[in-house]
């Protein structure tokens, strides 16, 4: 069965966000992005099973952007996808261990995260 694994928001103030998240519910970083042209980064925080990246809005929508699935094998998940409704075609991520393998958006167009390997936790 696949598990959510990962959930990511977008934020203006990714530092206090993610604050927050660390003193509210004792989250630890997993992982800091570079700091980016315009000030901004990544900021991965963990439960120990959840990966929940705290990412800049850039002046867009703020709250949860998208969230991620671990699953046993991902040829099979993609096809079930696709054959359950998935719009578009299959988007390929950086395979660096912070990211999902591949993404797919639902029949309403959210984009959701496929991993074999998971996020770090």
């Amino acid at each position: 069965m696949a598990k959510i694994r990962h959930v990511a928001i977008k934020c203006e103030n990714q530092e206090k966000t993610a604050d927050f998240y660390k003193q509210t519910f004792g989250m630890s970083e997993a992982w800091r992005g570079p700091v980016r042209e315009d000030g901004n980064r990544a900021i991965y925080l963990t439960d120990g099973y959840i990966n929940l990246a705290i990412l800049p809005a850039r002046g867009g929508r703020e709250g949860i952007d998208h969230f991620g699935f671990q699953v046993d094998e991902m040829e099979h998940t993609l096809a079930t996808a696709h054959s359950s409704g998935a719009k578009g075609e299959d988007e390929k991520k950086p395979r660096d261990g912070r990211f999902a393998e591949m993404g797919v958006h639902d029949p309403a167009g959210t984009p959701v995260d496929v991993s074999v390997k998971g996020w770090k936790a």
